[in-house]
C-alpha cells in the first residue's frame, strides 16, 4: 500500500512497534545497536504519531497490537515483510536473514502471526513504553 499524502514528509524508513511489548522493544534495541548509520527511525504504537498513522491508513486502533508497520520508499509494509525489510538496514549477521523475504508471504506471515499472538505471554509486557537513551533519542519520532 502507498503512503497516503497525509503522511508525506515523515522520515523513512520509519518502524512502528508496540512500545510496551518486551519482544518488540528488544527488537528495536537490537536494531539500534546494528544500525550505526542511524537510517531506521522508530515510533511506538502508543505515540500520537502511531495513532495518526493508523487513522491516515484507515486501520483499526488496535492494529499495532498485532502487527508492526514499516514506512519505507513511500510504501507501507506489515507483518513479516516489515520485520525483514527492517533487517536489511542493519550491519552484521542479522542482515543475512533478509533473503527470507523471497519466501512467499503465505509461508512467512502465519509464523509471524503465531509469534504476534503469543508475544505477551511468552515475553511479557512493560509497565510503560520503551524510553530511548539520550544517544538514540533522535531516532524516535513522535510528531
Amino acid at each position: 500500500m502507498k503512503v497516503p499524502p497525509a503522511l508525506a514528509g515523515l522520515p523513512q524508513p520509519l518502524y512502528f512497534f508496540d512500545g510496551q511489548c518486551v519482544l518488540c522493544s528488544r527488537f528495536v534495541a537490537f536494531c539500534l545497536k546494528r544500525d550505526p548509520a542511524g537510517r531506521l527511525k522508530f515510533a511506538s504504537a502508543q505515540s500520537a504519531l502511531g495513532k495518526r498513522v493508523l487513522a491516515a491508513l484507515d486501520l483499526p486502533g488496535d492494529t499495532l497490537d498485532r502487527t508492526i508497520l514499516l514506512l519505507e520508499d513511500d510504501r507501507v509494509y506489515t507483518r513479516s515483510t516489515a520485520a525483514l525489510r527492517a533487517l536489511r538496514h542493519l550491519s552484521g549477521p542479522a542482515r543475512a536473514l533478509y533473503p527470507l523475504i523471497l519466501l512467499p508471504k503465505i509461508l512467512r506471515d502465519p509464523i509471524y502471526d503465531i509469534v504476534a499472538r503469543n508475544r505477551i505471554r511468552w515475553f511479557g509486557r512493560l509497565d510503560s513504553c520503551l524510553v530511548p537513551s539520550p544517544q538514540t533519542r533522535d531516532r524516535f519520532i513522535d510528531l
